[in-house]
């Protein structure tokens, strides 16, 4: 027994150690996911690469790369905004990250190594987002994949349009014809 962890009295049995957070626990396979592709490309696995995918994984949603970087900062990493886009860059050609355009303002990024596929819906005049799961989708990927003898691995969808709400708005706010 190490001196950190009393032994147990009257036959007590120690209380187990918490499991670690599921951020780590995605972390490992990640990690040896990101390190075998940089090899590849003859690139190092550094520590700040680490950070950088640690950061993403417990970002657990959609992320912009300035709001990474911000968060990175505030947490008390040293990073530059260039070291977030060139690991961002190779997270993406590693299969790991998908870049998600929801607007024309800003790219989006989402954890997509390991995921179930993430669909969303995207208001073009409020930029409200919706995200959605559809059976049929995934039955079509397999099937359109099946029938050109492909193996399926994910897929990224995003339908445009305009919300209810932001329709009815500008119902009432497009009169031009006032004089």
């Amino acid at each position: 027994m190490s001196a950190a962890t009393p032994p147990p009295t009257n036959g007590a049995v120690p209380a187990p150690v918490p499991p670690l957070s599921d951020a780590f626990g995605a972390m490992a396979p990640l990690c040896s996911v990101f390190r075998r592709f940089l090899k590849s490309q003859g690139q190092k696995y550094t520590p700040e690469r680490a950070d950088i995918l640690n950061a993403i994984i417990e970002f657990g949603d959609v992320f912009e790369a300035e709001e990474l970087l911000l968060r990175m900062r505030n947490a008390g990493h040293d990073v530059s905004k260039a070291t977030i886009y060139r690991t961002i860059h190779l997270l993406q050609e590693a299969g790991i990250i998908t870049q998600a355009l929801f607007d024309s303002k800003q790219a989006h990024y989402q954890l997509i190594y390991g995921k179930e596929p993430r669909d969303f819906m995207v208001c073009m005049k409020t930029g409200r987002l919706i995200e959605f799961a559809s059976p049929e989708l995934i039955a079509l990927r397999e099937r359109i994949c099946r029938e050109l003898g492909w193996t399926p691995v994910g897929h990224r969808f995003q339908i445009y349009a305009i919300s209810p709400e932001a329709a009815s708005a500008s119902d009432g706010s497009n009169d031009e014809t006032a004089e």
